[in-house]
């Protein structure tokens, strides 16, 4: 071989490599890339205090939760003890490539429609997936807890409404809102500025997407331990707003109508969520249901708001199995830092029902949620102390406050 010969073999290995080294960075990057608007969180800094339902601001001093987010705090806001963790000798490490832990926002929106322009978050939940001790623990927040919302006064003048509305508000239908995130991200703002809740990502689901995905599993199998009737005096022959106890399977659109059925309180409309977001859990994992996959991806593809990106998404996939059931949990505020009542809004210029809180308090238990803290660890409850009551076949969701596990 000539030395011009051997000087093109060499070059032309080195343009192959520089290739194949630029497609490996590509798919590495598409790999890690969120599927959606990154939240894009801000460094913190101390700030005043969010108001209280009443509009007045509380005297605060800084307080450090884990992540190093700063938030007010009153000093006489005050929380039972919870118990301290013990440290383990040896920290396991995360799982799955995954973080320690990651905090998800979760949205189930109301559009009936196939697109994200417009619609309510009519579940608002914030979960705590622990990839070091697999669990996942899920918060509710409701939606009609009376709030400020930021960055949005330029348009009427609002400033306070529902929090359900603060994910409609900065959605793309509108236009009030062009900041990160789009309406999970100003759903986001509206719990940190409020609560002090900040997720790392969000996942929204709408209706439709929720239905093809129930249908996609052969819908799912709940125990209903008593019967749920949404039927008023002139629907006695409406079927479908019934719910008989006892085992049953539901298609989609019965899973969606139970979902969002509130009969007595609150509590109990998130006890029917709970039970079939367990539901859909077992469905996933059980491997009958392994054929049905691409009609799960199907059902998913391009149908989600997330900035989740495809590496995310693979650990949590690969945790999901390692999780026992008990290490799902759901929990729910105490009833009394709630209290229903109406209020005049301004911008539907009526009188509408809502939640007055008690963000200090609200506060500190997010704060403890968010390092896991709260509800009390599993591996924390001491042998002598009886578990919370869960949420199983042979009984009612537990008191609002007292956290339950699937079954």
């Amino acid at each position: 071989m000539s030395t011009w010969a051997k000087v093109a073999f060499v070059v032309a290995l080195g343009l192959l490599g520089l290739v194949w080294f630029g497609i490996g960075f590509e798919l590495v990057e598409r790999w890690n890339r969120p599927l959606g608007p990154a939240l894009g969180w801000p460094t913190l800094a101390p700030r005043t205090p969010a108001p209280t339902s009443n509009g007045n601001q509380a005297t605060a001093t800084p307080f450090e939760t884990p992540g190093s987010n700063l938030i007010g705090l009153p000093y006489e806001a005050t929380l039972p003890v919870f118990p301290t963790r013990t440290p383990p000798a040896h920290p396991s490490r995360a799982r799955c490539g995954g973080p320690e832990r990651m905090l998800i926002l979760a949205i189930g929106s109301d559009t009936r429609g196939s697109g994200y322009l417009y619609g309510l978050a009519d579940v608002i939940r914030l979960v705590r997936v622990d990839f070091a001790n697999p669990g996942v623990t899920v918060l509710e927040f409701p939606r009609d807890l009376w709030v400020e919302i930021p960055d949005i006064s330029d348009h009427h003048g609002i400033t306070h409404e529902k929090l359900n509305q603060s994910y409609l508000y900065g959605n793309p239908g509108f236009g009030y809102y062009d900041g990160p995130g789009l309406g999970p991200g100003l759903l986001a703002r509206t719990l940190d500025l409020n609560f002090g809740a900040r997720p790392d990502h969000y996942l929204a689901i709408n209706m439709q997407t929720f239905v093809r995905l129930v249908d996609a599993y052969g819908g799912v199998e709940i125990n209903l331990p008593y019967a749920v009737d949404g039927r008023m005096s002139d629907q006695q022959t409406r079927d479908d707003l019934y719910f008989k106890p006892g085992p049953q399977r539901l298609k989609g659109e019965q899973a969606l109508t139970l979902a969002r059925m509130r009969i007595g309180s609150n509590a109990d409309r998130s006890a029917h969520q709970s039970l079939i977001a367990c539901a859909l859990r077992d469905a996933a994992l059980k491997p009958s249901n392994i054929g049905r996959l691409p009609d799960v991806i199907q059902a998913f593809e391009g149908a989600v708001q997330t900035d989740l990106s495809p590496r995310e998404i693979s650990a949590l996939t690969c945790l999901a199995p390692q999780i026992p059931p008990q290490n799902i949990r759901f929990v729910s505020f105490p009833e009394d830092l709630l209290t229903a009542s109406r209020i005049y809004d301004p911008i539907f210029k009526k009188q509408v029902f809502i939640y007055k809180a008690d963000f200090d308090r609200m506060r500190l238990y997010v704060a403890a949620f968010q390092s896991g803290d709260w509800p009390t660890p599993p591996s924390a409850i001491a042998p002598a102390e009886p578990l919370p009551t869960p949420l199983t076949p042979a009984a009612p969701a537990a008191s609002p406050g007292e956290p339950f596990s699937c079954p």
